[in-house]
């Protein structure tokens, strides 16, 4: 029998994962990508025996992995092997103050305790907190694919206000467990996951840090690459056909819905479902032809962008561990540049990765590969930030704090450097504004008020990634690309394998 046929458009996660769903239905799916390789900003390159992540650069929410991995059919951990990484971060301070985030309470206890006495029970409370946020926010509102206005707006879900806090801000929530500022921020930084500042994120995001402890933060063997690898084999072993090095220079629609896609040398190739695995501005931008949706979803908020460092080194730095975050004092003046001034800020928060010390194989004996990364303001209407200048701005802040441990040698150590800056982020991966994260997770850019998996009129066109819902990061990809398979063969009539 014939089967339905399928146009996925990018092979970033939530492409080769609903591509997978679909194909296991029974769909002939076929992925176009336009970069060499699939993955999106799940991406690596290899040189002279460094192993770089290009992208995410830790596994967490692992729950939702496994969840999704089996609804593929498959097995986490037959396909990853996974090592939990505890300490999860080895916080610095701007006076070398340092705070390791990790399961051990007793550690947790002590270093609480001798940055602000009975500091200890509020983070017991604040992560009660979290788990509440965690468990209810994934199932009503992660989860959920929701349709309807009336699937989110209605009675049953007013208490989602009281269990969830999502008009109070996360920031200023803090106050209720934490005096001490330093701690304030070491519990909410991981907002920046979502492309946020914790000054206006809702304080619901306190599940990301209850998750981070909990549930734990891992490394898969061979590098977050791994995964892609993985989702893959499980693709390519249904019958997915990836085509790579293939643009689609836009969507061909009629009244009636999608048609098919033209490709960049003017071939046309038809489908009955189209999927855009692009980036959803993007994708309006380009790729449709009605500018005034366009327009709306361009002036949605949109989450920051990062400059960052690839660096090969020519011998090991043992005081770096596997994920290391220096967090600045003047913490809200960092998240007002990057947010309403789209700079950099003059003592920037940022994060160096060091993955050789959770697999030796990143990097050849007795050298380092190391990864910094520094948040920075998505780019502007008017072009007027001058890259260069930021970007060495930014390496400069970067050796600057590694000096607090007593690295003060690295400059002349770096074998090669390639770095990304938010012009590199659009040119590769197609995101507009070279926002990292997609469009940002305001609370008006949440649930039902999110960029919905389906567009509105072409009811055979769908979109999975994560400036749609449920949003960024690849749990979320996994699940976004279930939750558009599931409304695929809910709304057509799907084929079958026997």
């Amino acid at each position: 029998m014939n089967k339905l046929s399928a146009i996925i458009i990018g092979a970033g996660i939530g492409g080769i994962a609903t591509a997978a769903h679909l194909a296991q239905h029974g769909y002939h799916v076929t992925v176009f990508e336009k970069n060499p390789d699939a993955g999106g900003r799940c991406d690596y390159f290899v040189r002279d025996g460094h192993f770089f992540d290009t992208g995410p650069t830790l596994l967490i929410m692992p729950h939702v992995y496994q969840t999704e991995f089996a609804a593929l059919g498959a097995s986490l951990h037959e396909l990853l092997d996974l090592q939990r990484v505890d300490p999860t971060y080895h916080l610095v301070f701007d006076d070398g103050q340092q705070l390791a985030l990790t399961s051990d309470l007793k550690s947790m206890y002590d270093q609480l305790e001798a940055l602000e006495p009975g500091s200890f029970a509020g983070f017991l409370r604040y992560l009660q907190e979290g788990q509440r946020h965690y468990d209810i926010a994934m199932e009503r509102l992660v989860q959920r694919d929701f349709r309807t206005p009336f699937e989110f707006f209605n009675l049953g879900n007013l208490p989602l206000l009281r269990q969830l806090k999502p008009l109070s801000n996360h920031y200023a929530n803090m106050a209720n467990y934490f005096a001490s500022p330093r701690l304030k921020s070491a519990f909410t930084f991981q907002d920046v996951y979502m492309g946020l500042s914790p000054f206006e994120a809702p304080a619901t995001f306190s599940m990301m840090p209850y998750t981070e402890l909990a549930h734990g933060v891992w490394y898969p063997r061979g590098g977050m690459y791994s995964i892609v690898k993985a989702l893959l084999q499980i693709a390519e072993a249904a019958g997915v056909e990836f085509i790579y090095e293939t643009s689609v220079t836009h969507i061909d629609v009629d009244a009636n819905g999608a048609r098919g896609v033209i490709l960049e040398d003017g071939r046309r190739m038809d489908a009955a479902i189209i999927v855009a695995n692009a980036d959803l501005p993007y994708v309006y931008e380009q790729l449709l032809p009605d500018q005034r949706e366009a327009a709306e979803v361009s002036n949605k908020r949109f989450s920051c962008s990062v400059i960052s460092f690839f660096w090969a080194v020519d011998k090991t730095c043992p005081q770096l561990g596997g994920h290391t975050l220096f967090l600045a004092d003047d913490y809200r003046q960092n998240f007002e540049s990057i947010i309403n001034d789209l700079t950099l800020p003059d003592n920037p928060s940022l994060y160096v990765h060091a993955p050789t010390r959770l697999d030796p194989t990143r990097a050849p004996q007795g050298q380092d590969t190391l990864i910094a990364i520094v948040p920075v303001g998505h780019l502007g209407g008017r072009g007027e930030q001058d890259w260069i200048c930021i970007r060495e701005q930014a390496r400069q802040q970067v050796f600057k704090r590694l000096a607090l441990l007593g690295i003060n040698d690295l400059k002349k150590h770096i074998k090669f450097e390639s770095n990304y800056t938010p012009l590199s982020w659009r040119k590769r991966y197609n995101l507009m504004k070279g926002s990292t994260h997609g469009l940002s997770h305001t609370l008006l850019q949440l649930g039902y008020l999110r960029p919905h998996n389906r567009h509105p009129r072409y009811h055979n066109l769908y979109f999975v990634g994560a400036s749609t819902h449920p949003g960024t990061g690849i749990p979320t990809a996994l699940i976004s690309a279930r939750l558009v398979a599931d409304r695929i063969l809910d709304e057509h009539a799907a084929a079958t394998l026997f």
